[in-house]
């Protein structure tokens, strides 16, 4: 039972959740990546414009789909009753149902307005199913985190993300374009309800308790208004780009913010799931807090940005060697500004999570309002004045704001920006100038497209050796034993 649960159980069961769930995002990460390779090569450019774009409708309104009810089921003390877990089910069946209807309503509107053709109707059809198919399966995930059965919990995801990406990709190989990722959601949809009903199976039924839902209230509501901002800055700005560029357009900014997002996903996401309580525990030891601080933004910068460099300067020789890729060629100018953005949240992502570990939680609020405010008054006039290449560079301008976050976070905690920032960025600027003197001078082919790769990691390698010493590999240690054993 939930209630038997001991604190030294919720210990050992949290710390083999944390192993679990990285585990997980590295495994899934891994997949998505080659499937992503994969689907580059096969799919149109406007076929990820279109998804891009239908996707975003679906998400905004996904995000009026849930009030906060489940993560308060979540968080509540007291084991919650039977009428509680179907009241939240009940409140969600009707605001999934409400809003799928309004979304079948409007898709003939929204296919005109896009200028989309009628496999885009289906997709919009086959998200819609997969919403109300999604909503059943938020109780038994409830039950499983409640209980922390993390790696119950995790493998209805694995399965789904597998049998998503397999599926999706043999639907391109044939040649069924944007319809793969119709037939994909609904597949991984139907899979992955009866996996978490096979693990977690629960009573369900309907019911509407007002107690249950005031009480849901106070604490589901402020949460789920938290996300309200992060919504509107992504998934509008992608409703909103989607009706200024065309689906081509849409497709090459797509392109260049899922190739730049990958060195970000592989080398910070992680690190910052892990910081946030460690920061925590420090808040009070000054010294260490600030050393930890250097050393997880020195790792994700150490690593994130001579991926970005590499990018910038390899993708215009992928997409000549490759001929599947050649496409793309179209999407360097984008991808340079999207990495600049990306450049920049490496550097202060650690830092919004930073203040939020030492209670600043308003100060972080505040700058999502700067950068959704940002985001919306710069993106949109260059998008409509120079297209893709306007709202990529538009992009890289609010990612420069993130200055501002820096200078805030450093009156609180005084890291070191020389350390953690600045001699990562020299040392990939030097790899970029090697790079691009050896990619000059080589012929391109697949060859000298590995060789690039090594002369990339050599010229890195000597240039941080240089600038930091041979300490870098014991810094490295210092900083995850900073990390980890605090």
């Amino acid at each position: 039972m939930e209630n038997e649960l001991t604190t030294e159980n919720i210990k050992t069961k949290s710390v083999k959740g944390v192993l679990v769930l990285t585990g997980r995002t590295f495994f899934l990460q891994v997949i998505s990546f080659l499937a992503q390779l994969l689907l580059f090569a096969y799919l149109d450019i406007s076929d990820f414009g279109i998804f891009a774009i239908v996707s975003a409708v679906v998400n905004f309104l996904t995000y009026f789909s849930d009030i906060g009810l489940a993560a308060a089921l979540i968080q509540k003390k007291e084991e919650p009753e039977l009428k509680d877990y179907r009241t939240t089910f009940t409140v969600q069946q009707l605001l999934v149902l409400s809003l799928v209807i309004v979304l079948f309503f409007f898709s003939k509107s929204i296919i005109n307005f896009y200028s989309l053709d009628d496999k885009s109707l289906f997709l919009i059809y086959s998200l819609g199913l997969s919403l109300i198919l999604t909503s059943f399966k938020s109780i038994p995930s409830v039950m499983l985190e409640r209980k922390l059965e993390f790696t119950k919990l995790v493998l209805p995801q694995i399965i789904e993300q597998l049998i998503y990406n397999v599926t999706l990709v043999m639907f391109a190989i044939q040649g069924l374009g944007i319809l793969s990722f119709a037939y994909a959601v609904l597949i991984r949809s139907f899979i992955g309800l009866l996996v978490i009903y096979y693990i977690q199976p629960w009573k369900i039924g309907l019911a509407l308790s007002f107690g249950s839902l005031k009480d849901l209230f106070k604490f589901g509501v402020p949460y789920q208004l938290n996300t309200l901002l992060a919504t509107i800055k992504d998934d509008g700005m992608t409703i909103v780009l989607g009706g200024i560029l065309s689906p081509v357009g849409m497709g090459i900014l797509s392109f260049s913010q899922k190739v730049a997002r990958y060195p970000l996903t592989f080398f910070m996401d992680t690190v910052t799931k892990v910081t946030f309580p460690a920061f925590s525990r420090l808040q009070d030891n000054k010294n260490d807090l600030e050393r930890s601080v250097t050393r997880s933004i020195f790792f994700i910068c150490f690593l994130v940005f001579p991926s970005l460099v590499g990018l910038v300067l390899l993708v215009p020789v992928i997409t000549e060697v490759v001929p599947r890729y050649e496409k793309w060629s179209i999407a360097i100018i984008p991808l340079l500004f999207i990495s600049i953005n990306h450049a920049f949240a490496a550097g202060t992502t650690q830092l919004t999570n930073l203040l939020n570990a030492i209670g600043k939680i308003k100060t972080t609020f505040y700058l999502m309002i700067m950068w959704t405010g940002l985001t919306w008054i710069i993106v949109p006039p260059l998008s409509s004045r120079y297209g893709v290449n306007g709202a990529s560079f538009g992009y890289a301008l609010v990612g420069a704001s993130s200055i501002i976050a820096i200078a805030i976070a450093k009156k609180y905690v005084n890291f070191s920006i020389s350390e953690a920032i600045i001699k990562p960025l020299f040392g990939s600027l030097v790899m970029g100038l090697m790079v691009m003197f050896a990619r000059n001078y080589l012929p391109h082919s697949l060859n000298n497209l590995y060789l690039l790769v090594l002369i990339g990691v050599i010229s890195y390698g000597i240039s941080m050796v240089t600038v930091i010493g041979i300490s870098l590999i014991d810094d490295a240690k210092k900083s995850f034993e900073t990390i980890f054993k605090k």
